[in-house]
C-alpha cells in the first residue's frame, strides 16, 4: 500500500474527517483531497511530516505501511511481565486485547 492508502487506513482507525485533520496540520483541505483521491498526488516532505505527526505515527508508515525499527529501548519488570503473559494468548485472544487496547487508547485520546 501506498501514502494514499495508509493516510485513508489511518483516518478511518483515528476516526478523524480531513477538515479535522486540515485543521490539526494546517494543510488545506483541498491539498489533503489531493493526497486521498484518485491521482493521489504525494506530499511534501513538511507536509508529510505534519501529517504523520497528527496522526501519531511515522512518515516511513504513512509511505510504507511499515514502522521503523525500533531501538532497543529498556522494559521495566512489570512491561517484560505483560509481554510475556501477552505471547501465552492464543492469536484470538491476542487479537482482543489488541483491540481492546486500540479502543482503550481512542478513548483516553479524546478526553
Amino acid at each position: 500500500m501506498g501514502f494514499k492508502e495508509n493516510l485513508k487506513s489511518e483516518l478511518i482507525y483515528k476516526d478523524m474527517t480531513v477538515k479535522e485533520l486540515a485543521a490539526k496540520t494546517g494543510i488545506s483541505r483541498h491539498t489533503l483531497d489531493n493526497y486521498l483521491n484518485i491521482r493521489a498526488h504525494i506530499p511534501t516532505i513538511d507536509a508529510a511530516v505534519k501529517i504523520a505527526q497528527a496522526l501519531g505515527v511515522s512518515v516511513e508508515y504513512l509511505a510504507t505501511g511499515k514502522e521503523p525499527p525500533q531501538a532497543n529501548i529498556p522494559m521495566s519488570g512489570d512491561n517484560i511481565a505483560l509481554v510475556q503473559n501477552y505471547n501465552l494468548l492464543n492469536e484470538e485472544d491476542r487479537k482482543i486485547v489488541t483491540e481492546f487496547i486500540q479502543l482503550f487508547t481512542k478513548h483516553r485520546r479524546k478526553k
